[in-house]
């Protein structure tokens, strides 16, 4: 049964220099927004870019974090949580759209001569509200999905193509202009939230730090979870679950518990991703995005916390890398890099170091 990679390593090198080695992690990143205010030739300012480029790859670890709790604790394969991402992520876009336009309508609207808001737009110009809206949006989804694909006992292989399939109609339907999300080019010109330009370093500083705590928070949380006595029962579903209900435990309750917390921090991340990045559009819901968060957990090592973390550091460093140098290569790149974890990672990286570890 695996255990969250920093309880290990806290059995073998002590309590005090896994907290020394998380604690430096979490310093050198709530460093860098304190250094992006620095003046720009100051030899130690983090310039824009590098925040944006970080900031998203925060973003993303927390998806692979959400990930790993279905995938690596309750054996659930997901192949849609882009589509989760997304909506938390648009949800965010549709306030910043609102405080761009003022009293009138977004541009996008305007554009195609609509004259009213749809009523799925009413009070999205509430920051709270559309907060909520953030968590209850993919929280309800998931919920709505899990309910029947549990309670029809859909697993594996057909799980991992439902949640596809449902991603994949998302995007489509995303796509339509007449559904009022601004269509293939989605949301953008992002200008102002909660009255602060969202372009001022001191404003990129905030979001930055809203990420690291998010991130730190979700991890804080999941470690929580895989010590509790619930994550040893979804270890145990994930492991033999036909033992796990002759033993007298429904399985559906914890997988529809731990698929919808999941699906919610999967939001949080992409509300966040949102007015960092200033874009967000239907292609976020693209199955291949799904699919690269899944290239995550599995490099990283998949029920292990740490790793899935360390997977999308990994893999979006050098996605940023390749399409900057090599940009039509990167796909094939990602292609040699699942074959390889496949067959000479089965347990990510994170295996790779405890078996040298053991040695």
């Amino acid at each position: 049964m695996n255990q969250p990679i920093t309880l290990t390593a806290a059995q073998k090198a002590g309590p005090a220099l896994t907290v020394v080695v998380l604690g430096a992690v979490l310093a050198l990143l709530v460093a860098m927004p304190l250094l992006h205010l620095l003046p720009a030739d100051n030899a130690f300012h983090v310039s824009a870019y590098t925040l944006t480029l970080v900031g998203k790859i925060l973003c993303y670890a927390i998806v692979a974090l959400a990930l790993d709790l279905v995938w690596g604790y309750a054996g659930l394969l997901s192949l849609g949580h882009g589509l989760f991402f997304a909506l938390g992520g648009y949800v965010m876009g549709m306030y910043l759209m609102r405080q761009s336009a003022g009293d009138g309508l977004p541009a996008f609207m305007s554009f195609l001569a609509w004259n009213e808001l749809p009523w799925y737009w009413y009070g999205t110009s509430s920051f709270l509200w559309a907060m909520c809206l953030v968590v209850l949006v993919p929280g309800l989804l998931a919920f709505v999905f899990g309910f029947f694909a549990f309670r029809s006992r859909i697993k594996g292989v057909y799980f991992s193509i439902m949640t596809q399939a449902l991603t994949f109609a998302g995007m489509l339907l995303f796509f339509r202009n007449e559904t009022g999300f601004g269509g293939n080019n989605g949301f953008t010109d992002f200008r102002t939230i909660l009255g602060f330009s969202i372009s001022a370093p001191a404003t990129r500083a905030v979001l930055f730090l809203a990420t690291v705590a998010l991130l730190a928070g979700s991890l804080y949380l999941g470690w929580r979870l895989a010590r509790s006595k619930f994550g040893r029962v979804l270890t145990a579903l994930r492991d033999a679950e036909n033992r796990l209900m002759f033993c007298g435990y429904d399985p559906r309750g914890y997988k529809l518990f731990i698929w919808t917390l999941s699906a919610v921090l999967c939001g949080l991340a992409g509300a966040l991703y949102v007015p960092q990045v200033g874009i967000i559009n239907p292609s976020e819901m693209a199955p291949t995005q799904s699919i690269e968060a899944a290239v995550w957990v599995a490099l990283g090592g998949r029920g292990t916390l740490i790793g899935p973390l360390l997977g999308a550091g990994i893999v979006n460093g050098m996605k940023s890398w390749f399409t900057v140098a090599f940009p039509e290569y990167w796909l094939f790149a990602l292609g040699a890099l699942f074959i390889v974890v496949t067959l000479y990672l089965p347990k990510g990286v994170i295996g790779l170091l405890r078996r040298r570890n053991e040695q």
